[in-house]
C-alpha cells in the first residue's frame, strides 16, 4: 500500500475536457464483463464515464446500463459524454448501496455485470475547492457527494484525540497516528489542507520517502468521511443479487484495505459452506453464489503504468455468478 488511491478516470482533465482520458485498466475490465447486445450493466461508479462509455459501444444496440455516482461534478461531464448513447443509459445521482432499490424501480430483473472502481479520481484530486489534495490550498471537505454530510474539517475539528488516532491508524495505516492526532487537536481549528499538510509534516521526524508525510492522514479522512469501506462492505451482497446467473461483478480497488474486503467476500461466496474448520459437521447452510475468475488480481501493465502513474496501485478481481442447477 502507497498510501494513495485513484480511482474512476485516473487522467480525467478538467471540468471543461468532454473528452477525458482513458480510465484504468479499461481494456481488462470490458474484457472481463464481455458486455453483448441486449444485456443490462450496472456501473457503480460512473465517473467521467470512460469505463461505461466502452460498455455501451460493445453492448450495442441493445444493451443497457444504470450509471451511479455520488459527484454532481462528474455526472455533470459524464452526462455530456454519453449523450450518443442517452437512450440506453440511466444515470442517476446515488451511492452504489442503492442500486438493487433503483433497478427495482426501473424494472430491471437484473443486470448482466457489475462495476466499481472505487477511489477517488483524478478529476476530484485536481480540483482544489474539493479538498482531497493538499497540492494546493483548498477547503477541508473530501465529501464525494458536496452537497450533504460532514465533511473532513468536522472530523478533524470534532473527533477527540482518541478516535482521530484511531481513523487515521485504521483507514491510513499511518505509524505515527497518535503523534498525528495530538499535534491536530493542539491545533485547532483547521479549515484547509494546506493548513494540515503543514501540520502534520513539521510534527514527523524527517524521514526519506517518495510520498507526503500527510498523505496516509489525508487518505485515512476521506475514507472516514465518505463511509467508503462500511459501503463497500455492506454493498457487496445486495450488488451479487442483483446479477443474472453467468454474470460478473468486476471491482477495481486501490489500497489493501478495499482489496482485501473484495477478495474475502469473493472467497467466502465461492464457498457452499463457511462452517470452522474443525466443525465436523455443516450447520451454515451456507451455498456458493459466485465463482471467482481472479485467483489474483489484475494489476495495470507496464505501459499503462508509464503513460499513468496513478494507476499503478490499481487491483481488479472478478467474480462469476453460479448457475443454479
Amino acid at each position: 500500500m502507497n498510501g494513495s488511491s485513484f480511482g474512476g478516470d485516473a487522467d480525467t482533465g478538467t471540468s471543461g475536457d468532454h473528452h477525458p482520458h482513458q480510465p484504468v485498466l479499461y481494456h481488462e475490465v470490458l474484457d472481463a464483463l464481455a458486455p453483448v447486445s441486449g444485456r443490462d450493466y450496472l456501473d457503480g461508479t460512473l465517473g467521467a464515464g470512460g469505463h461505461a462509455e466502452g460498455i455501451l459501444k460493445a453492448s450495442a444496440p441493445q444493451g443497457r446500463l444504470l450509471g451511479l455516482d455520488l459527484d454532481p461534478e462528474a455526472l455533470a461531464i459524464s452526462r455530456q459524454r454519453l449523450l450518443p448513447f442517452e437512450a440506453r443509459i440511466h444515470i442517476q445521482q446515488a451511492s452504489y448501496r442503492l442500486a438493487p432499490d433503483i433497478l427495482h424501480e426501473l424494472g430491471w430483473d437484473a443486470v448482466h455485470g457489475i462495476l466499481l472502481d472505487l477511489g477517488v479520481s483524478s478529476m476530484q484530486v485536481d480540483r482544489p475547492h474539493r479538498g482531497f489534495s493538499f497540492a494546493e490550498e483548498g477547503p477541508l471537505d473530501m465529501r464525494f457527494n458536496p452537497q450533504m454530510g460532514f465533511t473532513a474539517a468536522d472530523l478533524v475539528n470534532r473527533l477527540s484525540e482518541e478516535e482521530l488516532a484511531d481513523v487515521i491508524w485504521q483507514f491510513g495505516e499511518e505509524r505515527y497516528s497518535r503523534r498525528i492526532a495530538r499535534t491536530i487537536v493542539a491545533a485547532r481549528p483547521i479549515h484547509t489542507t494546506d493548513e494540515l499538510a503543514t501540520l502534520i509534516r513539521n510534527s514527523l521526524p524527517r524521514y526519506g520517502g517518495h510520498i507526503h508525510p500527510a498523505t496516509r492522514t489525508f487518505q485515512a479522512l476521506r475514507i472516514a468521511t465518505n463511509k467508503e469501506l462500511e459501503t463497500l462492505e455492506t454493498s457487496l451482497p445486495g450488488l451479487v443479487n442483483c446479477l443474472e446467473p453467468g454474470g460478473r461483478i468486476v471491482i477495481i480497488s486501490f489500497h489493501s484495505l478495499e482489496d482485501r474486503i473484495v477478495k474475502q467476500f469473493f472467497r467466502k461466496e465461492s464457498k457452499d459452506c463457511i462452517c470452522p474448520p474443525e466443525q465436523p459437521v455443516c450447520t451454515c447452510g451456507h451455498k456458493a453464489s459466485l465463482k471467482v475468475l481472479t485467483r489474483k488480481p489484475v494489476t495495470p501493465s507496464k505501459k499503462e503504468v508509464q503513460e499513468n502513474p496513478r494507476s499503478r496501485s490499481a487491483r481488479l478481481r472478478i467474480a462469476e455468478k453460479i448457475t443454479k442447477a
